[in-house]
């Protein structure tokens, strides 16, 4: 079947926890594994969800080359498909080492990188350093889904570097990336 992280797992335990309630494992070799979660019962009235900050809950748009770097498929291509409906001009890759390849062939300027942390091939911050070499006015968008522990042994969670946590909506990674591309000159990836 298919890799995983852990992410998503970790993800729920979390909101479930936060919520006040609790997950049920059960797992039989050969028959699979069942999760039951459960939540507390309120008689609180749903609240509507807030409303968006921009108007008509439309993207902030740009026209610059993006490398999106994400090694989960399903989180690379919702990021492609939001990132091309912003306007952006998107090369991407699951694999830092390809990455890197991708880029060498790539004549144009690429404006931004958007790159997961820890992944297969090589971490963002090792690949943000060899393509800044070529790419020196190239700035860093990082993401990733695991804990600040995990983040900050790959070198990424500092004050002077963007970073997005994992999950995140589609406004937030259309936010955060035109909010990078925005920022004056300086040390490229700085915020």
């Amino acid at each position: 079947a298919g890799k995983g992280t852990g992410l998503g797992l970790a993800v729920v335990h979390g909101f479930v926890k936060q919520c006040g309630g609790h997950i049920e494992v059960r797992s039989e070799l050969e028959q699979g594994t069942t999760f039951r979660i459960y939540l507390p019962r309120t008689d609180d009235p749903a609240r509507p969800a807030p409303r968006r900050t921009l108007s008509d809950g439309a993207l902030p748009s740009g026209a610059e080359t993006i490398l999106l770097v994400e090694d989960d498929d399903a989180v690379r291509a919702l990021s492609k498909r939001v990132l091309d409906r912003c306007g952006y001009t998107v090369i991407e890759s699951a694999r830092a080492d390809s990455a890197i390849r991708l880029a060498a062939a790539q004549s144009a300027a690429i404006h931004l990188l958007v790159t997961d942390v820890v992944m297969p091939g090589g971490g963002g911050r090792l690949l943000a350093d060899h393509l800044q070499l070529a790419h020196p006015a190239m700035k860093v968008l990082y993401v990733s889904g695991y804990t600040d522990d995990a983040v900050l042994r790959n070198g990424v969670l500092r004050d002077d570097v963007n970073f997005l946590q994992k999950p995140f909506t589609s406004m937030a990674l259309a936010v955060a990336v035109r909010g990078v591309l925005d920022r004056g000159q300086g040390t490229p990836g700085a915020a």
